[in-house]
C-alpha cells in the first residue's frame, strides 16, 4: 500500500507514506488505491481510498490535505484542514501543525517530502518538470525556513516518479533547461528518435535540492512508468490509449 524513505522513517515523531496503487477499492484503470479527486473515477471510491490513506498516516480523513496542483512554484502553509472546494492552488504545502497530513498527488511527476525534525517543520512538493524548473522545492524550503526550519537540517526524500529510461522529451524542453544553465545538459541523453531526448527528472530534482543546501537527500529509485503493478502513470496511460489514469498521494505528518 505504501513505500517509505529510510531517512524519513528514522525521524522520531514524523510519519510519511508514498502510497502505491495497491490496497484500495477502485476498479478498472483506477485499480485500486486511486486518490485522484480530479479523476473520472467513482468519487465515493476515491473518498474511501483517501480515508484508508489517512488511517495509515494516523489522521482523520479531513486532515489529509492535498492542494489543487497547477505545475507551479507556489507554496501554501497549512494550519487548519480545508475542504475539496476550498483547497488552495499550489504545488507545495508546508506546516508545523501536528495532526495535519500534508501531501501532493502524482502520476509520473516527482513527489518530494521534507522534514526538519528539530524544528518540527515538514513539507511536501509536487515536482514535475515545470514545477521543478520553476523552483518549487526551493520555494518550499524557503517557506519552511520562515517557520523555523534550517535547510542544513532538512531531510528530503524523492518518491516514485517517471525515470530517464521512460521519459522522452522534445528539443524545446531541453533548450529551456540549457538556456537556464548549461550544466543542465547532464540530465539529457539522446533518444532513439531524432530531435528527442531522455530526461532525468529525479536527477534534476535531487540536484536542485543539493544546490539548496539540504542536509540529506534520499531517492527511493522507483519508476512509475515501468511498474504498472504498483504505480499509476499518466504517460503509460496515454501510450496505451486509456481515457484516464489514477493518482497517488504522497504525504507526511507530525505526530
Amino acid at each position: 500500500m505504501k513505500r517509505e524513505a529510510t531517512s524519513l522513517a528514522a525521524l522520531a515523531g514524523i510519519r510519511h507514506a508514498f502510497f502505491t496503487r495497491e490496497g484500495g477499492v477502485s476498479g478498472g484503470i483506477y485499480a485500486t488505491l486511486n486518490a485522484g479527486v480530479g479523476s473520472k473515477d467513482n468519487q465515493e471510491h476515491v473518498a474511501e481510498n483517501r480515508a484508508r490513506m489517512a488511517t495509515a498516516l494516523g489522521v482523520t480523513p479531513d486532515a489529509l490535505l492535498t492542494p489543487y496542483q497547477i505545475h507551479s512554484a507556489g507554496v501554501v502553509v497549512a494550519e487548519t484542514p480545508w475542504t475539496p472546494a476550498t483547497r488552495p492552488r499550489a504545488d507545495a504545502v508546508v506546516t508545523r501543525t501536528p495532526g495535519l497530513a500534508i501531501g501532493v498527488s502524482t502520476a509520473d511527476c516527482g513527489p518530494v517530502l521534507l522534514a526538519d525534525p528539530d524544528a518540527r517543520v515538514i513539507g511536501a512538493a509536487h515536482a514535475g518538470w515545470r514545477g521543478a524548473f520553476a523552483g518549487v522545492t526551493d520555494a518550499a524550503i524557503a517557506i519552511m525556513e520562515t517557520l523555523g526550519a534550517r535547510r542544513e537540517r532538512i531531510v528530503a526524500a524523492v518518491g516514485p516518479l517517471i525515470r530517464q529510461a521512460n521519459y522522452e522529451v522534445g528539443a524545446e524542453l531541453l533548450e529551456n533547461f540549457r538556456m537556464a544553465d548549461a550544466d543542465n545538459m547532464r540530465f539529457f541523453q539522446p533518444s532513439a528518435q531524432p530531435g528527442h531526448f531522455m530526461f532525468d527528472l529525479p536527477g534534476y530534482v535531487a540536484a536542485r535540492l543539493a544546490r539548496a543546501g539540504i542536509g540529506a537527500i534520499e531517492d527511493l529509485g522507483a519508476c512509475t512508468y515501468a511498474d504498472p503493478q504498483h504505480f499509476f502513470s499518466y504517460r503509460r496511460a496515454t501510450h496505451r490509449g486509456e481515457p484516464d489514469y489514477g493518482r497517488h498521494v504522497n504525504a507526511i505528518v507530525l505526530a
